[in-house]
């Protein structure tokens, strides 16, 4: 199958395009660390990092947004990410190769995440990999996060590209909500951090990749 017309390809960006669990994590265990629990290995932390905040506050305490201490540990830990957030992040591999044939291709391309834009700023700003990026949509860019189709819609404003004529591709069920509700075909990457126990099939996207390389065999680049 392959998706006909497709001018720009959306890309979540944490566990879609870079592995920033290191990061993430290394900023979470520092707060167990600093509270006298013992440290954490990453592979706690990874499967959650896609949730954020959330997702590392929850692994590093057990902690919900309803318990009365996670908005003093949620800014806490705003803090410490951002004093680390580009000291172990990468791209995932053939990531860099995969951006390359969509801009040989003469496909934008651009980043919608629910990182918000104090964090998503200045991480893509500093990695080579995103030197021609169209366009990088926050969390708080517009007034609603992902799984709203907001943020889609302005990527694809900022592209100057129809939103039917773009894929949207992400690691999490909610990007598959956001794609379909924008009206863009959908790609599910396996390879990202899904969650706790995902059932990526189960997501309803139109399909699902393996390895980023992988959504080059649905687009046509003929």
């Amino acid at each position: 199958m392959k998706f006909a017309g497709v001018q720009a390809v959306l890309f979540d960006l944490d566990g879609t395009l870079v592995d920033s669990a290191p990061d993430l994590g290394y900023a979470a265990d520092q707060m167990r660390v600093a509270r006298g629990l013992p440290s954490l290995p990453l592979a706690r932390y990874r499967p959650l990092a896609g949730a954020g905040a959330r997702g590392m506050i929850q692994v590093a305490f057990g902690y919900g947004p309803d318990h009365p201490d996670f908005e003093g540990l949620k800014q806490e830990f705003f803090d410490r990410y951002q004093a680390c957030m580009t000291q172990r992040t990468q791209p995932f591999d053939e990531v860099d190769e995969m951006l390359r044939a969509l801009q040989n291709h003469g496909l934008a391309w651009g980043v919608v995440t629910n990182k918000l834009e104090r964090f998503a700023l200045p991480l893509t700003a500093g990695m080579p990999l995103f030197a021609r990026v169209g366009a990088v949509v926050g969390g708080d860019t517009t007034p609603h996060p992902k799984p709203h189709p907001a943020p889609l819609l302005e990527a694809a404003r900022r592209l100057g590209v129809a939103p039917d004529r773009c894929i949207y591709v992400g690691d999490d069920h909610r990007d598959i909500v956001a794609g379909k509700a924008a009206g863009m075909p959908t790609i599910a990457a396996r390879y990202g951090y899904l969650g706790v126990e995902a059932d990526v099939n189960a997501w309803g996207a139109d399909a699902v990749i393996e390895t980023p390389m992988a959504l080059l065999n649905f687009l046509d680049l003929t």
